[in-house]
């Protein structure tokens, strides 16, 4: 299931951009913290199931995951992930570290810097689309999961089990083995407040 629902092709290419310019805000962010450069690919923004999206964000790695949640709540709400397949994570703690401490002091820091971390980056880039889309959003604060991925998804038990919003945009960074995914998931009711902002956006954009 890969639908795009409601969402005509403007607002389609619209929320898009609005990811895009909140993740690289923050990439930007996560760029000053290991003083690597950080690569992107281009944000996708599709309707899936939610055993689907589990499958999506896995892409086929076998290696169970780490995610930084952090649920949102304003006009729109959800939750937007960092994650990245477990190994990576000590890894992404020591390029932040840049090297200075043993691997037993990373191991002992690896759940609060991976906190700070996607706090940094999921706050700077939900931030950012609030802004543009001239609204504000409650953050809570980040929780570790490591899990297969469908147990990364806790939304409203309101919202409707046909799909979710998924976006997903991947990251990497340059000299080392460290990947990872940054994601915004919403259910239907929310995804269609986001459109109402969206078409807002749009309206000013064009004058």
């Amino acid at each position: 299931m890969a639908v795009r629902g409601d969402l005509s092709e403007l607002e389609l290419d619209a929320l898009t951009e609005l990811v895009n310019i909140g993740v690289s805000r923050a990439a930007n962010s996560l760029r000053e913290m290991v003083g690597e450069e950080v690569f992107l690919t281009v944000p996708s923004v599709i309707i899936l199931s939610r055993p689907d999206a589990a499958f999506a964000i896995r892409q086929g790695n076998s290696n169970p995951m780490v995610a930084v949640r952090q649920a949102f709540q304003g006009e729109f709400s959800g939750c937007a992930l960092l994650m990245f397949p477990e190994p990576n994570s000590l890894e992404l703690v020591r390029a932040v570290t840049r090297g200075d401490l043993s691997l037993d002091d990373i191991i002992e820091l690896e759940q609060e810097a991976l906190a700070e971390i996607g706090n940094i980056i999921l706050n700077g880039c939900m931030a950012t689309i609030a802004n543009l889309l001239e609204r504000s959003l409650t953050m809570s604060l980040p929780e570790i999961i490591r899990g297969s991925g469908l147990d990364f998804f806790e939304l409203s038990p309101s919202g409707s089990d046909d799909g979710i919003l998924f976006v997903r945009i991947n990251f990497s960074l340059k000299g080392r083995e460290v990947s990872g995914y940054v994601a915004i998931v919403m259910d239907f009711l929310s995804l269609a407040a986001l459109r109402a902002l969206v078409a807002d956006f749009i309206r000013r954009a064009a004058g």
